[in-house]
């Protein structure tokens, strides 16, 4: 929906006119009022999350169009309410903006967002609009899920398997590509645009959650935990130990990465993208072995078992080769929002 007025800016048209041009992406029995009025189903738990983006932190016009900001942006809440096993019912959106942001920006931005929503039959349902310094985008979503089916950090057991749902380090590497694009030497035309995709469209993992019921009854009857690997894998199986008062083994040669990045990249920073890269939207799944093995089976090419949840507290990263020492995880190796 991009306007013939490209140059047309936020402040010619105001906060009423952008709203009104901005109701066509929101459909029209739902909006309107002070609220949204969302129907769930009986007997169904109501999950809420919210995200945001920050251009220059999140996004940047360098790496990411108005419409893949959207796209990331509303993947990122999807896959937050597929880790807890939620089916999404709808989002809000929050967005500041300074004055002299092109109205075609703005309508780029939602037409990224809802080109991914509406893979999933999910509407924007409202929001708000303000005047910012710096273009920010808040999101919240909001899901149903049955109540003995909620996935939480803090249910992990010992001896419970490990079980990431697809690749991970891909993301980070499409980042970088589009960041230092003379590091695309030796990589194939296919196989540098795939990565570019992981980055700038992650698909959210809520196909697991179907998946997922075929092989449990709930996960209140088996025990089973999770989050998605939003912030990398490594932060990922932390949070999810750390929340759990358990700790966990990592095999690193069982952790799956892009085929690109063989030839492409060391060993060592192929593993340090799957670890900390962070934004591959995968989840990652504590449960016994028998029902990990099943869903790594339905899930197919990319999901596996990649370690144990342990006693103790310590998250070890465990080498194939002898030469190479365990090391002990941590979440200060990660990305830090506020870190020096």
């Amino acid at each position: 929906m991009n306007s013939d007025l490209s140059g047309l800016r936020v402040r010619d048209i105001g906060e009423q006119g952008l709203l009104e041009r901005l109701q066509r992406f929101c459909p029209p029995d739902i909006i309107g009022d002070d609220a949204a009025v969302l129907e769930t189903l009986p007997n169904q738990s109501l999950i809420v999350t919210t995200d945001m983006l920050v251009d220059g932190v999140h996004f940047s016009d360098v790496t990411t169009s108005p419409e893949d900001a959207g796209w990331r942006a509303a993947a990122a809440n999807l896959s937050d309410l597929a880790a807890m096993g939620a089916t999404p019912v709808g989002i809000t959106v929050g967005l500041g903006l300074p004055g002299d942001v092109t109205v075609n920006w703005v309508e780029r931005l939602y037409q990224g967002m809802t080109e991914c929503l509406s893979k999933y039959h999910v509407p924007i349902v409202g929001g708000d609009i303000v005047r910012s310094p710096i273009t920010t985008l808040a999101i919240t979503a909001l899901g149903q899920a049955n109540p003995n089916f909620i996935i939480r950090r803090a249910t992990a057991q010992v001896g419970n398997a490990i079980v990431i749902t697809g690749i991970h380090g891909a993301s980070r590497a499409g980042l970088e590509l589009l960041l230092h694009p003379e590091i695309a030497q030796n990589l194939k035309t296919e196989a540098k645009a795939a990565l570019i995709t992981a980055h700038q469209r992650p698909k959210p993992r809520l196909d697991v959650i179907s998946i997922l019921k075929e092989i449990l009854i709930s996960p209140c009857s088996l025990p089973m935990s999770g989050m998605d690997s939003s912030d990398g894998l490594a932060d990922a199986i932390l949070q999810i130990c750390r929340a759990s008062n358990v700790g966990a083994v990592i095999e690193s040669s069982k952790i799956p990465l892009p085929s690109a990045f063989e030839g492409w990249l060391t060993p060592e920073k192929s593993l340090k993208y799957a670890l900390y890269g962070g934004e591959d939207f995968e989840l990652v799944l504590c449960l016994p072995p028998e029902p990990a093995l099943a869903l790594v089976q339905k899930l197919g090419t990319g999901a596996a078992i990649i370690g144990t949840i342990t006693p103790g507290s310590k998250v070890i990263l465990h080498h194939e080769k002898a030469e190479i020492p365990d090391q002990v995880l941590s979440l200060s190796q990660g990305f830090q929002h506020f870190g020096q």
